[in-house]
């Protein structure tokens, strides 16, 4: 779909819900863990996978608005 529809039904609503929480989860985690690694390229790869998650996150909220 391209285009976000008018109206989310509440199954969509759920399911955004549920991939949020999920994206949510592996960013806090994945920030954590770089922030407790010391090899730097491993924190690099962390980095990037949290804040991958991270926007993954501002897209749903953006579908939301």
């Amino acid at each position: 779909m391209e285009q976000v529809p008018d109206m989310i039904s509440t199954k969509d609503l759920a399911y955004l819900s549920d991939i949020f929480g999920w994206n949510f989860t592996a960013s806090k985690k994945a920030s954590h863990f770089a922030k407790e690694v010391t090899d730097a390229e491993i924190r690099e790869n962390l980095t990037q996978v949290a804040n991958m998650h991270k926007t993954i996150c501002e897209n749903i909220v953006k579908i939301l608005e």
